[in-house]
């Protein structure tokens, strides 16, 4: 078992740009399916969006699509959300995971599916 570290996170302002990355070490990584979460305060973990093995397949919740785009490296073990036209809703502690299953497995939206998180990096919009 390896271990995740997101990096990126800061104070912005609304409309602003932003790219996260999460470095996954492990070559096992190569094979897991990686995902973005979300956690505001007072609320629960939720769903970002979430990319294949291969980087070829992605999917994303309503709230980020066509704002974020999420890619990955895997000769850099990294994966990247690129945020744009952020708005102050957008703001959450921001967590990266890994599932071993298939991409499209059941459950991929629900935080229960990944054993393995990081420890998140905090992403501020302010109005």
């Amino acid at each position: 078992q390896g271990q995740l570290a997101e990096s990126g996170g800061g104070l912005v302002q609304a409309g602003d740009s932003l790219t996260l990355s999460c470095v996954a070490s492990g070559p096992a990584y190569r094979n897991y399916v990686l995902a973005w979460f979300r956690q505001a305060p007072g609320k629960e973990r939720e769903f970002v969006g979430i990319i294949s093995q291969n980087g070829y397949n992605t999917v994303y919740s309503d709230s980020a699509k066509g704002r974020f785009t999420i890619s990955r490296d895997n000769a850099k073990n990294t994966v990247y959300l690129q945020m744009n036209s952020l708005k102050p809703d957008d703001t959450a502690v921001y967590y990266c995971g890994a599932d071993p299953r298939g991409f499209g497995s059941v459950g991929y939206d629900a935080p229960g599916s990944y054993q393995e998180w990081g420890q998140g990096t905090q992403v501020i919009v302010s109005s």
